[in-house]
C-alpha cells in the first residue's frame, strides 16, 4: 500500500477516534463530573498500557525526565478539563475549531522555548490563526462565552504539553510518554473527583471503556499517520475532524451548523497548510543538497 494511503488511513483512523471520544465525553457529563472522567479515562488508558507492555519489556519505561513527564501531564490534564468543560458548554463544532489553534501556540512556544526560529511560515500561521479565532468569536458582534475562552487557554495548554512531548521524544519512548500519562494523571484527576464522586452505572460502561480506549487509539493513529506520511497529506485531513464533528452535533444533539465556526477554522488551517508545506518545500531542498 502506497506510504500515502496508508498515512491517510491512520489519519481516519485519528479523526474518527477524537470524534468518538467527544461523544463518549457528552454522554457521561450526564451522570459524572469533568474530573471523574478524566480519572475514568486515565485508569482505562493505563490499564490497556499495562496490558500490551509484557510484549515490549518494563525497559521501554525507562526515563531520566519523571520531572519532565509531571509538567507535561499536570499541563496536559489542564488541557483535558477546559476540552471537557467546553464540550459541556459550548457546540462540539466550536470545540474542535478552537483547538484547532493548538499549532500556532505551539510554534510561538517552540520559538522561546526550544529556540526554533519563526520564519515567515509560521509568522503567516500566527496571524492566520488569531484572525481565525476573531471570526470564531466575533468580539464586538456577538457575546463572547467564557467556556470559549476556556478552550483557548485548554489549546494553550496542549501547545505546551506539545513543547513538552518534543523534548522528551529526544531520550524516551512513545510507551513511556503514554505510560506516564495515564499513570501521573490518574491520581491527578481522582483528588479532586473524589468528593463529587458518582458511582458509574451499568450505562455508563460503554462510555467509559469508549473515551479511555479512543483517546489512545487516537495519539498513536496521529503518530503513525505523521511518521508514514508527509505532513502536507496528514494536515488537511486532520483538519476534516471539524465537518465530521459538527455533523454528529447536528444529527445527535440538534447543533446549528454556524457559517463563522467554519470560515474561522478554515483561515486557521489555510496557515497550518501554508507553514508546513513551506517548511516540508525547504526540508526537501535541503535533503537534495
Amino acid at each position: 500500500m502506497p506510504a500515502a494511503l496508508r498515512g491517510a488511513l491512520w489519519m481516519v483512523g485519528a479523526l474518527l477516534s477524537f470524534s468518538l471520544m467527544a461523544v463518549a465525553v457528552r454522554e457521561l457529563l450526564h451522570s459524572m463530573g469533568n474530573f471523574e472522567i478524566l480519572a475514568l479515562r486515565s485508569l482505562v488508558s493505563l490499564l490497556i498500557v499495562l496490558a500490551v507492555l509484557p510484549r515490549f519489556g518494563l525497559g521501554r519505561l525507562r526515563t531520566r525526565r519523571f520531572g519532565l513527564h509531571v509538567v507535561r501531564n499536570v499541563l496536559h490534564l489542564g488541557g483535558q478539563y477546559a476540552w471537557v468543560y467546553a464540550i459541556a458548554m459550548l457546540p462540539l463544532a466550536t470545540v474542535f475549531a478552537i483547538e484547532f489553534t493548538m499549532p500556532v501556540w505551539t510554534a510561538i512556544l517552540a520559538t522561546l522555548i526550544l529556540g526554533e526560529r519563526l520564519n515567515r511560515g509560521r509568522i503567516v500561521m500566527l496571524v492566520l490563526g488569531i484572525a481565525g479565532v476573531l471570526i470564531i468569536l466575533r468580539p464586538g458582534f456577538a457575546l463572547v462565552q467564557p467556556a470559549a475562552l476556556v478552550m483557548l487557554a485548554g489549546s494553550f495548554a496542549y501547545a505546551s504539553m506539545n513543547v513538552a512531548t518534543k523534548r522528551l521524544s529526544e531520550s524516551d519512548s512513545a510507551l513511556a510518554v503514554v505510560f506516564y500519562m495515564a499513570a501521573v494523571q490518574l491520581p491527578l484527576a481522582l483528588v479532586p473527583a473524589l468528593p463529587q464522586w458518582v458511582a458509574p452505572q451499568l450505562n455508563d460502561l460503554p462510555w467509559i471503556i469508549l473515551v479511555g480506549s479512543a483517546g489512545l487509539t487516537a495519539h498513536f493513529c496521529l503518530t503513525r499517520a505523521f511518521r508514514v506520511a508527509d505532513a502536507t497529506l496528514v494536515a488537511p485531513i486532520d483538519f476534516l475532524r471539524l465537518p465530521l464533528i459538527a455533523v454528529v452535533g447536528m444529527l445527535f444533539y440538534g447543533e446549528p451548523m454556524q457559517l463563522s465556526i467554519m470560515l474561522g477554522a478554515a483561515v486557521i488551517f489555510a496557515g497550518t497548510y501554508y507553514s508546513i508545506r513551506r517548511e516540508s518545500r525547504k526540508l526537501g531542498r535541503d535533503r537534495g543538497r
